[in-house]
Formats: structure tokens, C-alpha cells, sequence
């Protein structure tokens, strides 16, 4: 074979190749989603590309034959059509021999391998598109050699134990990894990738993360008179209040709304707390219900308070609609202000009941260690002081110290939080 010939014939092994070895890539890591969303605007071959990602070994036998058998005939082809020109400039045949397989590798390496791929990984499913209908007509031409190798690759894997399914189950951490990128690319705006992670957020979050703790409700006793639940009304001008049988938060016959109650008032009408037209019956809800357990059974009840009660069944606290519904929309903003104040770059005032949810976003730590074991920033020094915890106490965790400023009783009131200097 002549120089020019070999020449020409390498040239179309190159191409061939270049083609499977793309193919290879951009077939292999296009993105399910990306090709759905291809499929619903009309490109019928992303519905060819999902195909045959759910059923890959066709495809992976084929490019392997294929690859694998142009490599040796370029080799061939290579060596008889150069080494002799090489051998008459060298005097050498080793050389010759050598310097020919340099060649004709490195030409394979740069342009059928090397240049294709990294253009399929920078296109993947555009290239897919493109490439699906060659690779579908050469699977068809090698069925038999495909049916042969593909057939006993399965019963290896078979014996083996070996799943070789594609799993393309979207995890929670995918949809993260996806808004992260999002965001930093511009694409989904701050507030957007806010309320994202807030909705996602509410199937990890207990109920007792958002709740009013059982020391802040404010209640009534049935023999309350009327004179002391409108002053109780008006200090604490909440829309809903507990109703209990002996001072006892534990005996809670419903709940009345202070608007239906002070109508009756100022109507100067007899008001009695367990009248059945005021009196309405409350929702009860364990504390282990996630915060989007919460809203379904709101959602199902038509209710938009409820009474937390623990596995003992104390009441440890209430929890209304809007307390969920603020998680979600961010309309916490002003009490996390509140809760979590920035003094300096590197320090922070943290309310003691802060969910420590709060405390991570605030501050920008990944996580904290067994934070399943705790809800607040209180119980996260509760847990790591392993004791009740005093003023000045502190602990240093992630390049953080938090130190304890002040404490009412048992209860810790405000931290000091300060970041080490890098």
C-alpha cells in the first residue's frame, strides 16, 4: 500500500474512531433531565438516547469492538505503510519500527480520542442527539457479535451478583448540588434559592424546631373571670389561647379565639370559657412530626393550630400555621434578625432558643456534630458541655468559640459566637 492510501485509509479510521469515541462519552454521561426536557420540545432522538442509557450493553459492546478494532488495523496499516519510508531515513529498523508506532499512536491519542471526548463532555446531549442514529444503525450491523459478548458479560455478572441497572433516582443532595450550581452561575436568584432549600428543609425539621415552647404559652384556667382574660388578651395579643381544667397544662379541654371572645365582651353578652359556642377543640401532634408532616395534617383537618405534646404526653409546646408557612416563605427574617444579631465580621449575639437550623445558615457551618440530639443553640451546649450549662461556660467547634453571656435559672439566654482568625 502506498504512502498516500495508508495515508487516506488512517484518515477514515481516525474519523470512524473519533466518532465512537464520542459517541462513547456524550451517550454515557448526558443528562437524564437535560434529554427530557429535549424529548417535550420535539427532538424524538433524546427519546433514543434515554433508550439506550436504560439499556447500555448494546451500545458498550459495540464501541468497545468497534474501538478496539480500529486501534489494530490502524497499527497495521500504520506500521507496513511508514516503518519502510522510516527505515530508508534511519538506516534502522527498530527505529523505524518504533518511531512508527509513536506516530500513529499519538495521531489516534490526539484526534480519535483525545479531542472528541472533551468535545462530547463539553456538549453531551447535544451530541447524543446527533450521534443515537449512527450508533443505532452499527448495533444492528454487529447484533451477532454484540448477542455473543453482551450475552456472556451477563451471565458473569449474574454469577457475580453484579447489578449493572442504571440508577437515575434524584436524591435530595442532587437537587441541592443542581440550585447550588444554579446559583452561582446566576441562573436562580438569591431569594429563589432560599425558599428552595426552606421547602426542602421541612421534611428534616421537627415541629419542635418552629414551636412556641411550653414555658411562652399563654393559657387560661376554666374559673378565670372575664375581667382577667381580656387583661391576659390585651398584654399577650395572640388569636388563639388554651383552655385548662385546674391551672393544669396538662388537662387542656380546647382553645378559644380572642376575637369571637372580646366580640361577646363588648357585646356585654354573659362569656363563660367553656361555652361550647367559644370552646373549640384542639389538634394534638406529636413532637416528631417533620414540619411538612405538620401542613399535610393541616392541610387534612382544616385546622391551623395544634398542641405538641412529647412521648410522655406533657404538652411541650404550639405550633400554628402561619410558624410553619413563615419557614417556607422566609417571613422569619426579622425574627432570625432578632434572634441572631452580627456585631462584627467575626461575632454574633445568639438567643439561646435560636433554631440551630438558624445557627447553621447564620453562620455558615456544614453541620454540627449529632445535631439530631438537640433542637436549639442551647441544646447544642447542653450537648457538647455534656452538664448543665453557667455564664462564661464555652466550647470551641468548626473555628467557632461560643461562649455563654448570660442564663436565667437553668435556661442559657445569649451566646457569644466568635470565628477565628484565619
Amino acid at each position: 500500500m502506498s504512502l498516500l492510501s495508508a495515508s487516506v485509509f488512517i484518515f477514515l479510521l481516525i474519523a470512524l474512531s473519533a466518532l465512537v469515541s464520542s459517541s462513547e462519552l456524550a451517550l454515557a454521561s448526558a443528562r437524564k433531565i437535560k434529554l427530557q426536557v429535549m424529548a417535550k420540545e420535539g427532538e424524538v432522538r433524546a427519546l433514543d438516547v434515554l433508550n439506550m442509557q436504560e439499556h447500555p450493553g448494546s451500545f458498550i459492546t459495540v464501541v468497545q469492538i468497534a474501538l478496539n478494532a480500529i486501534a489494530i488495523l490502524a497499527g497495521v496499516v500504520g506500521e507496513s505503510a511508514i516503518s519502510p519510508y522510516l527505515q530508508r531515513l534511519f538506516n534502522h529498523e527498530g527505529l523505524a519500527s518504533t518511531v512508527s508506532f509513536i506516530l500513529v499512536t499519538s495521531v489516534f491519542v490526539l484526534f480519535a480520542d483525545l479531542m472528541p471526548k472533551r468535545l462530547a463532555m463539553s456538549n453531551s446531549e447535544h451530541i447524543a442527539v446527533k450521534v443515537v442514529r449512527p450508533m443505532i444503525f452499527l448495533i444492528f450491523i454487529l447484533k451477532p457479535i454484540i448477542w455473543v459478548f453482551d450475552g456472556i458479560a451477563n451471565v458473569l455478572f449474574k454469577l457475580l451478583g453484579i447489578s449493572t441497572v442504571r440508577q437515575d433516582e434524584m436524591t435530595s443532595e442532587d437537587i441541592y448540588a443542581i440550585m447550588d450550581a444554579g446559583a452561582e452561575a446566576g441562573v436562580i436568584k438569591h431569594q429563589e434559592h432560599h425558599l428552595i432549600e426552606n421547602i426542602f428543609e421541612m421534611q428534616e425539621r421537627t415541629v419542635t424546631s418552629v414551636m412556641n415552647p411550653r414555658e411562652h404559652i399563654v393559657y387560661f384556667d376554666t374559673k378565670m373571670t372575664t375581667a382577667k382574660v381580656v387583661d391576659t388578651m390585651i398584654e399577650q395579643p395572640h388569636n388563639k389561647f388554651l383552655v385548662c381544667v385546674d391551672d393544669d397544662l396538662e388537662q387542656i379541654i380546647g382553645y378559644v379565639e380572642s376575637r369571637s371572645f372580646l366580640a361577646l365582651v363588648l357585646n356585654k353578652q354573659e362569656v363563660s370559657l367553656t361555652d361550647k359556642a367559644l370552646l373549640k377543640p384542639a389538634l394534638f401532634i406529636p413532637d416528631t412530626l417533620s414540619l411538612f408532616e405538620v401542613l399535610e395534617m393541616f392541610k387534612s383537618t382544616g385546622a391551623d393550630f395544634a398542641v405538641i405534646v412529647n412521648e410522655y404526653a406533657l404538652v411541650v409546646g404550639v405550633i400554628t400555621l402561619k410558624d410553619v408557612m413563615s419557614i417556607v416563605m422566609g417571613e422569619l427574617v426579622t425574627l432570625e434578625e432578632q434572634l441572631i444579631v452580627q456585631r462584627t465580621d467575626n461575632s454574633w449575639l445568639i438567643d439561646g432558643m435560636t433554631p440551630i437550623e438558624d445557627v447553621i445558615r447564620a453562620l455558615g457551618i456544614i453541620n454540627l456534630p449529632h445535631s439530631q440530639n438537640y433542637e436549639t443553640i442551647s441544646g447544642f451546649m447542653m450537648y457538647m458541655l455534656r452538664k448543665i450549662p453557667k455564664k462564661t461556660d464555652s466550647i470551641e467547634y468548626a473555628s467557632y468559640r461560643f461562649e455563654i453571656l448570660a442564663t436565667d435559672n437553668l435556661k442559657i439566654n445569649q451566646l457569644l459566637v466568635t470565628k477565628f482568625e484565619d
